[in-house]
């Protein structure tokens, strides 16, 4: 049986519909209805067989399903050099957030002083979810233990019409106010971010239970001084 012959047999036809309205720009036709958590299961067995290896060549995909596979098979690649590969190989077949979401490569977090400026190429990319995946491995890696404050420069400068692009910087910088309060919020009092990303950013932070109430104050003093677009 084959990789797509076995997505096929965990086909959930209620949830390739369900799925199918949460990623509207990826026709309907191409969703499968495998569930994450099977999809997740079935990564892990194939992860080592020369299937999964064939698999991963085998660029583009024509299916939602099979690319959120891809993703997931990359996530557990151990070697460093050999999932920055095949990350660069399929970045630009990915073209929705939740196959981009979805990627994680576990072994980026032993690699940082290498990923740094592979994450701010990715994030100057004109390619939407190049640019999205770039800020949230930086999300994920670098606001914590290992944070500088340079690494807020990058997404700052971040200039896209792409509404995956904005969402993902605005998550970046509620993120980064949650974590870092003292290196972000300049960015919020300084207008930094385009008009719409900033009021974004206020919104998402003030959903933290990770900020205070005098906080979530501040920067809505912030909000009421910028138009909305």
């Amino acid at each position: 049986m084959t990789i797509l012959e076995k997505l096929y047999e965990m086909r959930d036809e209620t949830y390739a519909a369900f799925q199918s309205k949460l990623t509207p720009n990826v026709e309907k036709d191409l969703f499968i209805g495998v569930r994450v958590p099977l999809l997740r299961k079935f990564a892990k067995e194939i992860k080592n067989s020369p299937e999964a290896y064939s698999f991963l060549l085998a660029l583009p995909h024509r299916t939602y399903d099979e690319n959120m596979l891809h993703g997931l098979l990359l996530s557990e690649i151990k070697d460093f050099d050999a999932c920055l590969r095949g990350v660069n190989a399929f970045l630009p077949y990915v073209d929705n957030w939740a196959v981009c979401d979805i990627m994680s490569p576990k072994v980026f977090a032993k690699h940082k002083r290498e990923l740094l400026p592979i994450l701010e190429k990715w994030m100057k990319s004109s390619h939407t979810y190049t640019c999205r995946f770039g800020m949230e491995m930086l999300m994920s890696h670098f606001l914590d233990g290992d944070f500088e404050p340079s690494v807020l420069e990058t997404p700052a400068a971040v200039r896209s019409d792409e509404y995956y692009v904005k969402m993902m910087q605005a998550w970046f910088f509620a993120t980064a106010l949650a974590k870092q309060w003292d290196a972000a919020v300049p960015y919020i009092e300084n207008g930094a971010l385009d008009v719409w990303t900033h009021n974004k950013t206020i919104q998402k932070a003030k959903e933290s239970y990770r900020l205070t109430d005098e906080q979530k104050a501040y920067l809505s003093s912030f909000k009421k001084s910028f138009k909305t677009s």
